[in-house]
C-alpha cells in the first residue's frame, strides 16, 4: 500500500504585532502558522468525503477515517492509498474491497465538513447515531493519567510552533506516551492516530489522550478501534458519557497537572462511578 506525503503542516506568515505600555505599535514580524487544507477521500473512484485537515500524515487520516467511520472493518482491506496534489487542495485516493465499496455506496452518505466535523452531510437521525462496540477498559491508574498529560505538550511540535492544533495521543497503562499525531482538527487528530495504530501492536492495552472535549465522536471512534479508555484534556458531553457506559469505555476528562474527572470506570457490573481525583 504506498503512502506517498505532500504538502508541509506548517507556513510562514508576516504579522503586525501591536503592544505598548503608553500606546500601540506596530511590529512586523514573521509568524508560524498551522497549515489547513481541504482533504477529499476518493473510494475507487468516487468522492465521499472532504474534510479540512493538516496536509501531514494523510495516509493515518485516510486509513483511520475509513475504520473509524465504518466504511473499513479491517486495514487490509484497503488495497492502495496514494495521496495527490490537485489544484484546490489534496486528494487521497483509496482503492478498497468491492463489497465494502457496495456497503459505502448504499449509505448514500457525503460528507462536507469544516475542521473535522464528522456529521455534516448525514441524513437521518438514525445515521447520525450509531451503534457503539463494546471494548475492554484497561487497569488505569490515576498516576498513569497524569504521567501522561504532564508530557504530552513535549510530543507536540505543530502545536508547539503554531499554538493552532490537536494533539492525540496513545499511551501505555504506565502512562507513557509512544505514539502521537497532530492536526488542526480534534477528530482529524484521532483519526491519524487510529490509523497509525492499525498496523501496530502497542495498540493493546493502553489509552489515548486528547488535548480536546470528548465528544460523542471521539468516544466512538475511540470504541470502533478497540479503545478502551479515552482521556481528554476538557469536558465530556453528556452523549460522550452514555455511549462510554454502553460501550464499557473508561472516560476521563478536565484531566489537568493535579486533578482530572472520571465520567465512567466501567466496573464489573459496568455500573458507571463519577469522581474527581486531585494530587
Amino acid at each position: 500500500m504506498k503512502r506517498r506525503e505532500t504538502g508541509s503542516p506548517t507556513r510562514h506568515h508576516g504579522v503586525d504585532v501591536r503592544l505598548g505600555a503608553s500606546g500601540w505599535s506596530g511590529t512586523r514580524v514573521a509568524d508560524t502558522l498551522a497549515t489547513e487544507v481541504p482533504v477529499a477521500l476518493i473510494y475507487n473512484g468516487i468522492s465521499h468525503a472532504v474534510m479540512m485537515a493538516s496536509p501531514a500524515d494523510l495516509a493515518d487520516f485516510a486509513l483511520g477515517f475509513s475504520l473509524s467511520e465504518g466504511i473499513l472493518a479491517h486495514p487490509h482491506e484497503c488495497y492502495d492509498l496514494t495521496v495527490h496534489e490537485e489544484s484546490l487542495g489534496l486528494a487521497v485516493h483509496l482503492e478498497i474491497a468491492t463489497q465494502r465499496l457496495v456497503e459505502l455506496k448504499q449509505r448514500r452518505r457525503s460528507l462536507a465538513g469544516r475542521t473535522g466535523c464528522g456529521l455534516c452531510g448525514t441524513e437521518s437521525l438514525e445515521q447520525a447515531i450509531q451503534p457503539i462496540a463494546r471494548v475492554q477498559a484497561p487497569p488505569l491508574s490515576d498516576s498513569a493519567i497524569q504521567r501522561a498529560l504532564t508530557s504530552l505538550a513535549d510530543h507536540q511540535p505543530l502545536q508547539a510552533a503554531t499554538g493552532a492544533s490537536h494533539g492525540a495521543a496513545w499511551c501505555d497503562t504506565s502512562g507513557h506516551i509512544h505514539l502521537v499525531r497532530e492536526d488542526v482538527g480534534r477528530h482529524n487528530a484521532l483519526d491519524k492516530l487510529i490509523g497509525a495504530l492499525s498496523s501496530d501492536s502497542r495498540s493493546e492495552g493502553g489509552f489515548v489522550l486528547v488535548s480536546s472535549r470528548a465528544s460523542y465522536e471521539m468516544v466512538h471512534k475511540s470504541a470502533s478501534a478497540g479503545i478502551g479508555a479515552l482521556v481528554a484534556v476538557s469536558a465530556a458531553t453528556t452523549l460522550a458519557v452514555e455511549l462510554a457506559q454502553e460501550a464499557g469505555l473508561m472516560l476521563v476528562g478536565f484531566a489537568r497537572p493535579g486533578r482530572h474527572v472520571i465520567y465512567h470506570h466501567p466496573t464489573p457490573d459496568d455500573e458507571g462511578a463519577t469522581a474527581i481525583v486531585t494530587g
